[in-house]
């Protein structure tokens, strides 16, 4: 059987360190190390306009830092825009945001994002943040039951981690919402003092493997958690074995 596609969300490689070499660098060193594709992030862009370009075939996915309703519950139509075409100048088939500040109020303004959805091949993935207004369950069952009713088919990028800044329980989630679940975001925790940090997963506190379990096998799987190392291509070659190995 063929094996599931690898990718590396190149926010794992550190804002320090992407900022030196460029997301390009990233993923062209991903690629070396075996990955089958990376996830550009939007937030570590210095330059779009050059950069998207120049991305353009190295990713299949592109990750807004932007929600898609903005503060006071307006469907942000101009940031989904935004997405929608950086992801098609990369090249990338899937656009991957959080739902923002979605509340009662916005529930009328699906149609909206059924009709922006209608007009692009660019397939929405809604991810959990760690946010209360988009990172919680009842918050994503809520959306996602709405969205339903409102004939918006929507499917999801399950971060595994996240789960855990707002105290939910990753298990629980997984089990809730795995029908829905396109790509899967890798991401091991441990608890500091303070707050919660990603580590890689053979490092978690957290049960990643009944996790993994509960998702489907067949979807992509990003590693989303901070790859360091004088070695960069030996380390990263190596998480990505153990994301392969697991599933």
């Amino acid at each position: 059987m063929a094996s599931i596609p690898v990718l590396i969300s190149l926010s794992s490689f550190g804002a320090a360190e992407v900022g030196r070499h460029g997301q390009l660098w990233c993923a062209e060193l991903a690629r070396a190390a075996g990955a089958d594709s990376v996830e550009v992030r939007g937030e570590l862009l210095r330059d779009p306009v050059a950069e998207l370009p120049a991305l353009a075939g190295h990713a299949s996915v592109y990750s807004s830092p932007e929600g898609l309703w903005a503060e006071g519950g307006w469907l942000d139509n101009a940031a989904l825009q935004r997405g929608i075409a950086a992801a098609t100048t990369l090249g990338a088939k899937r656009l991957k945001m959080a739902i923002g500040d979605f509340r009662a109020s916005s529930h009328g303004s699906l149609w909206g994002l059924k009709v922006a959805l209608a007009e692009t091949r660019i397939e929405l993935l809604i991810e959990n943040d760690q946010t209360v207004s988009a990172g919680t369950l009842p918050a994503l069952q809520t959306f996602f039951d709405v969205a339903d009713r409102a004939g918006v088919n929507l499917g999801m990028t399950f971060d595994m981690g996240n789960w855990h800044w707002l105290g939910e329980c990753p298990l629980e989630a997984a089990k809730a919402l795995g029908h829905r679940v396109r790509y899967v975001h890798c991401k091991g925790v441990q608890r500091l003092p303070a707050k919660w940090v990603a580590v890689p997963l053979a490092e978690s506190a957290a049960p990643w493997r009944a996790v993994l379990r509960a998702l489907p096998a067949d979807v992509p799987h990003a590693i989303e958690y901070p790859l360091i190392g004088d070695d960069l291509l030996a380390v990263t070659r190596q998480q990505i074995d153990i994301i392969r190995a697991a599933r």
